[in-house]
């Protein structure tokens, strides 16, 4: 599967659990770090440095969204496997 495309699908999965996905522009001189999660106001929202290549986007995403219970959501299946394979 394509990056940008398994990439959407992250997103999607995210507006699924009612988390926010903002891509920002994050100067490198103030952190080398390629996003996260983080929570405000009770909300969550992922962070991606819209300077981190789609690769980095990705594990960002994977690592965020494994914090949340996903067993009774759909997932497709090449996207369940990445999480399946992070484990």
């Amino acid at each position: 599967m394509q990056e940008e495309i398994l990439l959407q699908h992250l997103e999607e999965l995210a507006g699924k659990l009612e988390i926010c996905v903002r891509d920002e522009n994050i100067s490198m001189d103030e952190t080398s770090g390629t996003g996260g999660l983080c929570r405000v106001d009770g909300h969550y929202i992922v962070i991606l440095n819209s300077k981190a290549n789609m690769e980095d986007k990705i594990q960002v995403m994977i690592k965020a969204l494994k914090h949340f219970n996903l067993d009774d959501i759909y997932i497709k299946p090449a996207v369940r496997q990445l999480f399946e394979n992070q484990q």
